[in-house]
């Protein structure tokens, strides 16, 4: 098993054998990369993710963020990963240890591989609603959309990838991939919150389902539209409607389904 981009790649080279033809044919195939990443929180270790290498900072401080335990970019007092050993280590100035909260649960989310939550029930609670007035052209979306699903090389590679972007009106702003919908996103979402880039009238773009843990995630950050061209689930069309975000499904092509908020789009 060789990787093909060093240690930020996501795929790696396999031999194969496959048939082709009716006879077998030796060959090499590229294989997305899946490697665990712990991540400690004021030296507390509070999950293991299993996620492809690369832009891991922004992955740890995007889980932590999803689940409510760094709320504010000015709490982050350092970030530090350790790549050789799949570490990632966030301290903060205001502390909440994971296991004096007693509200907190260990949920296993519906996320590729079974991925780790720890939230409320209903995880919509305490969330405020995302009270953008922004509006976006609703031709904007399938063209953004379009430019989006081009830019992955390593799905073109390997096939096996989940992609996540930040997107203005007018063009893609971040774009991160990962082998999970959900740490594609928190990547996305841990850049912004690092780098402080104002999202109030921004689109979240991704590949995957959107299920109610994606839809908490970008309404923790206060991303008014959320697009993609899978499907969504009734808990996260429910959800949108009361935090206000506007939820569109089955971009594909030149069409879309809004099922949520559709005031934000702009039918010319």
């Amino acid at each position: 098993m060789a990787p093909l981009g060093g240690i930020n790649s996501v795929a790696v080279e396999e031999a194969v054998l496959r048939l082709e033809n009716g006879r077998a044919a030796e060959g090499k195939d590229a294989v997305t990369e899946e490697v665990p990443l712990t991540i400690y929180l004021n030296q507390e270790e509070v999950a293991t993710l299993l996620c492809s290498p690369g832009h891991w900072d922004e992955l740890a401080v995007g889980f932590l963020v999803a689940q409510g335990l760094v709320r504010q970019p000015e709490e982050i007092a350092r970030v530090e990963v350790e790549a050789q050993r799949g570490l990632a280590w966030v301290q903060t100035t205001v502390s909440r240890p994971l296991a004096k909260q007693g509200m907190f649960k260990r949920l296993l989310t519906s996320g590729c591989g079974g991925g780790v939550s720890f939230s409320f029930a209903n995880e919509a609670s305490g969330l405020a609603p995302v009270m953008a007035e922004c509006r976006v052209a609703a031709a904007a979306i399938p063209e953004l959309m379009h430019r989006f699903q081009r830019m992955s090389e390593a799905f073109r590679e390997t096939g096996g990838v989940h992609s996540a972007a930040l997107a203005s009106e007018e063009e893609i702003l971040v774009f991160r991939e990962d082998i999970g919908r959900h740490n594609a996103v928190d990547k996305v979402n841990g850049h912004c919150f690092l780098h402080r880039i104002p999202v109030k009238d921004k689109l979240l773009l991704t590949t995957g389902r959107l299920s109610s843990e994606i839809l908490t995630k970008v309404a923790r950050l206060g991303i008014p539209f959320l697009v993609s061209r899978s499907a969504p689930t009734s808990l996260a069309v429910a959800y949108a409607r009361e935090l206000g975000i506007t939820l569109i499904g089955f971009a594909r092509g030149r069409r879309f389904t809004a099922y949520t908020h559709p005031e934000r789009l702009r039918w010319e």
